[in-house]
């Protein structure tokens, strides 16, 4: 198996489009055609203070991580000090720090896609079938929104014949070990890798 690595670019800018992710690839993916169909390529969501009208204020902190094989380094690194025009919000990339992956008890997705899969109950039956086919044993759960429900998300994909929305839910895994945290980071769960879906990083929250 590749040994997988995080890229984290610190991002300048004011505000994004807090459904940024598919124009996000979009933009990368003119700077460096070959990442749009990259295997072995996640790209999380840019960090940033919801304002509650559908964009994220950017701050210091803000950044970009990408999760890819150590090989593919050298490919995504031409991105440094670019600009990225994402649907008319312009962001500027810069110096990246290596992060390698380390194991946490508790990890969590920001949203998960299981195809076919929009309930709490049989989303989590799908999510659960599929830590069992990785060989993992852990606890899951969808946490609540402020509203005290399984919190629920979508993603809007802007394609030029046609719209269309995939729905998913937020998804923490814990009472992991050391390798099944390392391998969930690895392989992720669900679909749209690419578009920040399924991508577990560590549930600071708890």
């Amino acid at each position: 198996m590749n040994r997988i690595i995080n890229l984290v670019f610190p991002v300048k800018g004011t505000t994004l489009y807090a459904d940024h992710n598919y124009r996000l690839l979009a933009s990368l993916s003119e700077k460096i055609p070959e990442l749009h169909d990259f295997q072995g390529l996640a790209i999380n969501t840019v960090s940033g203070i919801p304002d509650n009208n559908g964009k994220i204020a950017l701050t210091s902190s803000s950044r970009l991580c990408l999760r890819l094989p150590v090989e593919a380094i050298s490919l995504v690194y031409p991105l440094v000090g670019q600009t990225l025009n994402i649907s008319g919000c312009s962001i500027k990339l810069g110096n990246p720090e290596i992060q390698t992956l380390q194991p946490f008890e508790s990890l969590k997705a920001r949203l998960v896609t299981i195809k076919g899969y929009i309930e709490p109950e049989t989303f989590l039956k799908a999510a659960y079938r599929q830590l069992q086919a990785l060989e993992i044993q852990s606890n899951i759960g969808i946490p609540a929104n402020n509203k005290g429900e399984p919190k629920r998300l979508t993603l809007k994909i802007n394609k030029p014949n046609r719209d269309y929305t995939i729905i998913g839910f937020s998804l923490v895994v814990s009472d992991l070990n050391e390798d099944d945290s390392i391998k969930l980071q690895i392989q992720g769960l669900g679909g749209k890798r690419r578009l920040g879906c399924g991508v577990f990083y560590p549930n600071l929250s708890q």
